[in-house]
């Protein structure tokens, strides 16, 4: 992940409400664009194809998208947390016509990426302020039971708030899913994945079937890294392993059954009385 990152005075920029600055730069190392809060890379996106999912652990969460219902076919979905709605776009075009509900905690970031990086004209995308939590229970009744998919990738800065990894915040999130619906959970963490294990421990504790995708050196604990959860109320088919796997980026693995047995090992599932942060990257793991 080793990167230098320019910092142009002159980048479109937006003061956010703890006073870090939020920048849209052009992407040092691809086409399209990075949303920078602070020192990190929140999203990239890629405005002449937003099918083009630059950061890993979001090309995994494409991939799970893919496989969801027939390909194409329009998706009610909501996202607590989106950055530069990398992925709302992705869902637009690859499956038109769908629903999708985005909430942000940051007035000033939603107004700079409206503003920098546009939306596609033909995606049907909500967007509403306020915290990702309170915000489940401001949404439509008529969503209750019938959305196909809940993304979870909040981000303070670095890390996730602590009230976003909680049984009561899952629950409250899984609520929305239909019976074959899927909830998908961005977790960072480094050396030991104290915080991965837990997280995988408090969503299955409230929806029983999880896999588990990541760069492998990730996956073992070895470098600080991005790992995603899938969950549903109901098993996830077992023909989506060899198309994941396939998706990339290598070397990757899916970790499911016995292994995420192993994975959760004795980690307790967090609560509202237990839950803190997740776990800070080192500073130095967005600079070459």
């Amino acid at each position: 992940m080793g990167r230098t990152r320019q910092r142009a005075d002159d980048a479109p920029h937006a003061r956010l409400s703890d006073g870090t600055i939020a920048r849209v730069i052009p992407s040092p190392f691809t086409t399209g664009f990075e949303l920078m809060v602070g020192e990190t890379p929140q999203s990239h996106v890629d405005l002449d194809d937003p099918t083009h999912l630059h950061f890993e652990y979001v090309a995994r969460m494409g991939a799970v998208i893919d496989e969801l219902r027939l390909p194409g076919q329009p998706l009610t979905a909501v996202h607590l947390g989106a950055g530069a709605l990398t992925i709302p776009r992705y869902i637009a075009v690859t499956r038109p016509g769908s629903r999708q509900q985005v909430i942000e905690l940051e007035p000033a970031l939603w107004d700079l990426v409206r503003e920098e990086l546009p939306l596609p004209r033909t995606a049907t995308v909500r967007v509403r302020i306020g915290d990702a939590r309170e915000g489940l229970g401001r949404l439509p009744a008529s969503l209750t039971g019938a959305v196909d998919l809940v993304v979870s990738d909040v981000y303070a800065g670095a890390q996730t708030p602590a009230h976003l990894t909680t049984v009561e915040f899952y629950t409250a999130a899984s609520r929305l899913l239909s019976p074959e619906g899927v909830l998908l959970v961005n977790v960072a963490d480094g050396a030991g994945l104290a915080h991965a294990r837990s997280q995988v421990a408090t969503v299955r504790a409230v929806l029983e079937h999880v896999i588990v995708l990541a760069e492998v050196q990730v996956l073992k604990g070895r470098r600080f890294g991005n790992l995603v959860i899938a969950a549903s109320a109901t098993p996830l088919p077992t023909q989506w392993l060899p198309r994941l796997m396939a998706a990339g980026p290598h070397p990757a693995k899916v970790a499911q059954g016995r292994e995420i047995d192993e994975f959760a090992g004795a980690a307790a599932p967090v609560t509202d009385a237990t839950a803190r942060p997740s776990p800070k990257p080192s500073t130095s793991l967005f600079e070459r």
